[in-house]
């Protein structure tokens, strides 16, 4: 993917005096007195750099809780003055941004559902001409890096500059450990993109429950994210919204000084030890990518023999047991089986498109 954006570094923006960029706040702005409290508490706890709180909640269903408008934005100025933290919030309509910019708010962000519609997006965008904010990005609901890029290529086409990516998570097909499916590869891969791309992991929305926060910001931090959204509320449980997924500031504040801050870089005495390592394992790349190659030469061979005896080329129980056994040899190996079945399940589909290849060449 060719891509290039001029994006302002976030230490342009916001100061945060080296330590990673905190967003933190309820999911749902629902009462002056829960904002107010919740902004106190968030302050006193000393961690936080931007108050977030959701004003619009664009909701699966409708006849849930869709959030309190324009009257929580008069909650959120308030908090800002007596607590003196920035203010973030979603928009997902030109009329959000007006009365977001009307009131002051100092960082805007674009929700998963609303980067997925490049219709919504480049109606944001061309809200946004001439203004000089933050807009935090968020990844689409679907795993879609083009999508993702075309959102800031859109906002960027209106002259914002200071844009950041707000790593979410992914839909499940299935139901699995997490609300949200975090495939770091994809985050990852926007990063080597866009390196000076400010990058901001919400283990929230990925964790979907409280008990998996803490290491989902650990796995955030130990790979060099540039900080963390996570929603706190004063009362979680009684929470309006997500209520699952919300922590109080003060239960944040303990997960937040338990978390290990690693070197975004190290030192010469380190560098001859790393190149050797790194040496070794580019020798290993190389072996493994061998071995690929003559897997794929048998696996050419079968898609022949397969073609001259007229046999199918999935077989289901081959399938099933490949990703069984692959699994079962993983524990064996101290590898996670779930790494080994997603990667056995890319040379798996890799060998059908091979075979597939095969079977419509006909015999010489």
């Amino acid at each position: 993917m060719n891509a290039n954006l001029d994006i302002v570094p976030m230490q342009d923006w916001i100061q945060t005096n080296g330590k990673p960029l905190i967003i933190a706040g309820p999911c749902s702005a629902e009462t002056e007195e829960q904002v107010l409290e919740t902004a106190r508490r968030i302050k006193a706890e000393g961690y936080a750099h931007i108050m977030r709180a959701g004003v619009w909640k664009p909701r699966t269903r409708p006849g849930s809780f869709e959030g309190m408008g324009e009257p929580a934005l008069k909650w959120l100025v308030e908090a800002k003055k007596e607590t003196g933290l920035l203010l973030a919030i979603e928009v997902a309509t030109p009329e959000h941004i007006e009365l977001a910019l009307k009131y002051g708010v100092d960082v805007l962000w674009i929700g998963a559902r609303t980067t997925v519609n490049p219709f919504n997006v480049q109606d944001l965008a061309d809200a946004l001409k001439g203004v000089d904010v933050p807009v935090l990005v968020k990844n689409p609901v679907n795993p879609d890096l083009a999508l993702w890029v075309g959102a800031f290529e859109r906002l960027q086409g209106s002259g914002i500059k200071k844009l950041g990516a707000i790593h979410r998570g992914f839909s499940n097909a299935q139901e699995t450990k997490y609300r949200n499916s975090p495939m770091w590869a994809m985050a990852v891969e926007l990063k080597r993109l866009f390196p000076q791309m400010p990058l901001i992991g919400d283990p929230s929305h990925m964790a979907g429950k409280r008990a998996l926060l803490m290491e989902l910001s650990q796995r955030i931090l130990d790979l060099n994210y540039d900080g963390m959204i996570i929603e706190t509320h004063r009362d979680p449980d009684a929470a309006w919204s997500d209520a699952s997924q919300q922590v109080t500031p003060e239960k944040l504040g303990e997960m937040l000084r338990d978390l290990e801050v690693r070197n975004a870089s190290y030192g010469a005495d380190f560098s001859d030890e790393l190149a050797g390592l790194r040496e070794k394992i580019d020798n290993i790349d190389r072996e493994l990518l061998e071995v690929l190659a003559a897997r794929m030469s048998v696996v050419e061979k079968l898609g022949e023999y397969k073609r001259d005896n007229n046999v199918a080329v999935l077989q289901l129980d081959r399938w099933k047991q490949l990703h069984n056994d692959r699994a079962n040899q993983a524990k064996g190996l101290a590898l996670y089986p779930e790494f080994v079945e997603e990667l056995f399940k890319l040379v798996h589909l890799e060998s059908i498109r091979k075979q597939t290849e095969v079977m419509n060449n006909a015999a010489v």
